[in-house]
């Protein structure tokens, strides 16, 4: 038996899915819970556990999705970078079909930009080795839990004086947007899903703010369906009891102070920086700029002619992300817009809200 397969027990989650049915039955009032991780995105999805809540709970998505919530300009700027001569773009893979203002970084490369899918920051930091010759720009997007493993080849670039290796630096921090959500008029949120991986490096006391200043509890846990049943269980249990705390119920990852030494490591090379969020416009200090110091790594700096930025025609995903509208209340959802031809970013990517609902709940009636 594996050392997690007890999180995975039917009879488990069919108990807490009981017991939380007896925790809000009493309940005058419905309680909005939201996720802030793609991949608690998913394990809801496909466990089918939003069909499993009771009347008085509901689970909504959030931005949990670092390739969702980049903005189009971020993907005009590294389509310009693409195309200059003696350059290589390097990305995760998900990022390859989101649109930008005109087309998807696979679109360029069919017509003969030099982009390259890499599986880590490391991988591009190898080819800048092997082609000298080239300027070699790493796509650097994602959340706190990235952000280690690209300082890292920074580390490396500068220790092995690799000079013609860049980041085009693209990182985000959660607590800042999860400031923006609970101010949000639009929305009600009762209490949050804290993202596992992203606490493994800031630990879950990063998100203390959010009962000590607003009184909203939340609770870390990890992504198997009775982690997400006994998160959501805690939840309404403190929301019945009208307190608010931060619970970690991922111990066996995550403690109260995460990684110090990633966290210093991050912080050798980047600072608190403005940040567009899709959907969200720029939320002041969200995002991870390099340093004045390690400025001659940073591709925002290369000149390169932009268009205005555009979104997709009819694409709901900036209000997906908010949490304001499920994804089937966009009107391209499943209707010019899936997996396999996707319109917006939150149905490209495997972590997107749209892509879940449409693997897993579109035929089932979710949210009903």
């Amino acid at each position: 038996m594996t050392p997690t397969a007890g999180y995975s027990d039917p009879r488990a989650l069919a108990a807490l899915i009981a017991k939380l049915r007896e925790v809000t039955c009493g309940l005058d009032r419905k309680l909005t819970f939201m996720e802030v991780c793609g991949t608690h995105t998913h394990s809801v999805a496909k466990a089918g556990l939003r069909r499993m809540m009771p009347p008085a709970v509901r689970l909504i998505s959030g931005p949990g999705c670092p390739v969702c919530v980049t903005p189009v300009d971020y993907l005009d700027r590294a389509l310009a970078l693409a195309v200059l001569p003696d350059t290589i773009v390097c990305t995760f893979g998900d990022l390859m079909r989101v649109p930008s203002s005109g087309a998807s970084l696979e679109q360029a490369r069919a017509e003969g930009a030099q982009v390259e899918v890499v599986y880590s920051p490391r991988d591009a930091l190898e080819l800048a080795r092997r082609r000298a010759e080239a300027r070699v720009v790493f796509l650097a997007v994602g959340f706190e839990t990235t952000a280690p493993t690209i300082a890292g080849a920074l580390a490396e670039a500068e220790a092995d004086r690799v000079t013609n290796f860049f980041l085009l630096p693209g990182n985000k921090t959660m607590p800042q947007v999860m400031r923006v959500l609970v101010d949000d008029q639009e929305l009600e949120v009762h209490g949050f899903l804290l993202p596992g991986h992203v606490s493994v490096i800031t630990g879950w006391r990063m998100f203390s703010f959010l009962a000590d200043e607003f009184g909203i509890p939340g609770v870390v846990t990890g992504f198997t369906p009775t982690d997400v049943a006994q998160g959501v269980l805690a939840l309404a249990r403190q929301a019945a009891d009208g307190h608010a705390t931060i619970a970690n119920q991922y111990g066996r990852v995550v403690t109260a102070e995460g990684n110090p030494q990633a966290r210093r490591l991050v912080d050798r090379f980047f600072e608190p920086a403005d940040s567009a969020w899709r959907g969200f416009g720029v939320v002041p200090g969200s995002g991870l700029g390099l340093k004045p110091e390690w400025a001659h790594r940073d591709a925002s700096l290369i000149s390169v002619e932009l268009p205005a930025p555009r979104e997709p025609v009819g694409c709901r995903c900036g209000e997906v992300l908010r949490g304001v509208v499920d994804p089937p209340e966009c009107p391209l959802f499943a209707s010019g817009c899936d997996p396999e031809l996707p319109v917006g970013a939150c149905m490209v990517s495997s972590e997107g809200t749209c892509s879940a609902w449409y693997r897993h709940e579109r035929w089932a009636g979710a949210g009903a």
